[in-house]
């Protein structure tokens, strides 16, 4: 059976770090696949800054166009909203009998995931693999040691898209910070400059 982990975000713009953790998940665990789950309009989140679903799409699929076991995901597009990862997670294992999925999340996530809707039904039909993050807080000790959370030491990762669409606005140079192919479409496209 094919293992596919999830990397669940809003990707307003993907950036390298959301690469190197992806591309490490997908290296150093036993994950095949990882797949980038783009999520529409979160309602918590100011709406002015975001780019619309499908154009934040098209960088993410731009972005993973040339690593065979990273793709693009719009699955939630679809999905009434708002939409918790639970709905998200029983739809895509209906739509796909023949995969196992698993959820890929920041260790801050972790910190928090205790007040997610189901979290209990999460954990048992999938497993979390989490990565490092800087962040205050501790994990709760029900996910310390937990069988189906599994700790993966990828590199700590301090680029934020809300530092790129900072540093446009300002006329910075955050080329280093994304793909050339995502660096051409945001520029062309005029994103992120008001």
């Amino acid at each position: 059976m094919n293992k596919i982990g999830l990397y669940f975000g809003t990707f307003n713009p993907i950036h390298v770090g959301h690469l190197i953790i992806a591309n490490y998940m997908v290296e150093h665990s036993d994950l095949d696949e990882i797949w980038m789950v783009v999520t529409p309009h979160n309602p918590f989140k100011k709406k002015s800054s975001l780019l619309e679903n499908h154009h934040r799409f098209e960088l993410v699929y731009k972005a993973t166009e040339s690593y065979k076991n990273i793709k693009p995901s719009d699955i939630e597009f679809k999905l009434p909203q708002p939409n918790y990862t639970v709905y998200t997670l029983a739809h895509i294992s209906e739509v796909y009998p023949d995969k196992e999925f698993s959820l890929i999340m920041g260790e801050d996530n972790l910190k928090s995931f205790h007040k997610w809707k189901n979290y209990e039904t999460i954990l048992e039909h999938h497993q979390l693999y989490v990565y490092p993050r800087i962040a205050k807080g501790e994990v709760e000790h029900q996910f310390k040691n937990h069988p189906k959370i599994h700790t993966i030491d990828a590199p700590i990762v301090q680029i934020s898209s809300t530092m790129i669409r900072t540093g446009i606005k300002n006329k910075k140079n955050i080329k280093p910070m994304l793909t050339k192919e995502v660096w051409e479409y945001i520029d062309e496209m005029n994103f992120y400059k008001k």
